[in-house]
């Protein structure tokens, strides 16, 4: 019995010990928005890896090379604190989407902390406590950060609070527990469980010519029946959300985004040929920056497999305008420019949400066995190649074979 009594006190000044240890811990902390990554991923392991390989931790000038690319050019240095940007000579309207953290303190040195650089760091999130739309009460434009209110003492999730379990007992753990953590978790799916999470960035910029940049198009995502963001970039894996958050960077979202289908028949003056294709998105295609576009091959062969005739040899958009899918921004002259100097639309000719567009060709050679058609998407065009190309890695200026299909004629 005494034994047991002995036990039992040690065990009770151990856990009172823990407790302390806990305490003292959690008074002696960094604010809420300066919670580095590498902290959350001390529990959240498989989460913490899926997002160091997205591109929401890959988001900054430090890491992104077409954005650092851009970034470099129209702002300057960004381990620099307090440049502005060449065009307007304001603060860096792009920090609010891609590093967050350093535009909610107004710092443009983006390796001074841990969460500048993270990017779109966990806190970047999971502080959001309400979003409120693109256009401020005087009618002027706020993104990113500027978009949504931020809570400074409870992470936001879209589940429920704490469910009343004792959680681990030690620092950092529980944080439906106010005891143990400090930054209890609020309940919040009203958020969290619809697109307006993401559109504060995602759905569009407006640049100082009023001319909306990387813009997903007009689309209802996430009211009524339309699908969330959130259902098709953070799915369900091994029983968590997936913070991996593929997109335009990841080769097998984007070959899931179109179905192509192809016929071809001979008729008087030719081979007639028609190609569908359908955006099974619910937002435009490609989406992101003006730069990303879609192009469409088509090439018919002989008996021996070589190529007779294509749509176009050298530049599609002069050859064959209808088989290039892009937002086109030019300068008031009609000159291609970068996405932050664009004064006007050129031409918008993206696949809508849910679009099927079938497009004619007819193909006036003899010999013709075998049409194929096939479908490339750049992330970055040939201008843009031509004008910071020697500052990105070679895999993302090739183009990705999104789908390919093959006719044959009797």
């Amino acid at each position: 019995m005494r034994r047991h009594s002995a036990l039992w006190a040690a065990w009770a000044a151990a856990l009172g010990l823990l407790f302390a240890q806990t305490a003292s811990a959690n008074t002696d902390h960094p604010p809420l928005q300066q919670i580095s990554a590498a902290e959350c991923g001390a529990c959240h392991q498989a989460i913490f890896q899926e997002w160091q390989q997205s591109m929401h931790a890959n988001s900054t000038a430090l890491k992104d090379p077409i954005h650092g690319a851009m970034y470099r050019m129209m702002v300057g240095d960004p381990t620099q604190e307090g440049v502005t940007d060449k065009v307007s000579g304001k603060y860096p309207i792009c920090l609010q989407c891609h590093a967050p953290m350093a535009a909610k303190e107004g710092s443009t040195k983006l390796d001074a902390k841990p969460t500048y650089a993270e990017g779109v760091t966990c806190v970047s999130c999971h502080t959001m406590s309400h979003y409120n739309g693109l256009k401020a009460a005087d009618g002027s434009q706020q993104v990113g950060a500027k978009a949504y209110t931020f809570s400074n003492d409870a992470l936001q999730s879209g589940n429920g609070a704490w469910n009343g379990q004792q959680p681990a007992l030690v620092p950092g753990a529980g944080h439906g527990n106010p005891s143990v953590n400090p930054f209890p978790h609020a309940a919040n799916p009203l958020l969290f469980k619809r697109s307006s999470q993401c559109l504060g960035c995602h759905e569009k910029l407006i640049n100082a010519n009023g001319v909306a940049t990387c813009a997903i198009g007009e689309t209802a995502l996430g009211e009524g029946t339309t699908p969330t963001c959130q259902s098709c970039h953070m799915p369900v894996v091994n029983g968590h959300t997936s913070h991996a958050l593929p997109g335009g960077h990841d080769p097998a979202m984007v070959r899931r985004a179109v179905i192509l289908t192809l016929s071809a028949q001979s008729g008087d003056k030719g081979i007639q040929s028609k190609v569908t294709l359908q955006n099974k998105l619910a937002h435009d295609f490609p989406t992101g920056a003006p730069f990303r576009n879609l192009v469409l091959k088509i090439t018919a062969m002989d008996a021996a497999s070589q190529i007779i005739w294509q749509n176009f040899k050298e530049n599609p958009l002069t050859e064959d305008p209808q088989a290039v899918l892009m937002l086109k921004v030019t300068d008031s002259e009609g000159k291609p420019v970068m996405p932050m100097l664009a004064s006007k639309v050129a031409a918008d000719t993206r696949l809508q949400a849910g679009e099927s567009r079938t497009l004619d060709y007819l193909i006036p050679v003899q010999g013709v066995v075998a049409v194929r058609a096939e479908l490339y998407y750049n992330l970055v065009n040939k201008g843009m190649i031509e004008k910071i190309g020697d500052q990105l890695p070679e895999p993302l200026k090739r183009p990705l074979l999104v789908s390919r299909a093959e006719a044959r004629l009797p």
